[in-house]
């Protein structure tokens, strides 16, 4: 049986931590970050976990992770 294709995008945009969690960056941090917060840039600049109703299909689309 042939191996699963990665999802090259969705690879690029998360990645698993020790524990095995599926981690994302957050949104809002590209861009008009002059009348943000020096707090909020900080937190922004923070990783997340990712939502628990998306993993299994993230995991469909990065089995490689």
């Amino acid at each position: 049986m042939p191996k699963i294709k990665t999802c090259r995008s969705a690879a690029k945009r998360f990645t698993v931590s020790g524990s095995g969690k599926l981690l994302r960056r957050m949104a809002g941090k590209s861009h008009l970050l002059s009348h943000k917060s020096k707090r909020r840039k900080r937190v922004l600049g923070k990783s997340a976990e990712v939502f628990k109703g998306d993993q299994a299909r993230l995991r469909r689309l990065v089995p490689y992770l």
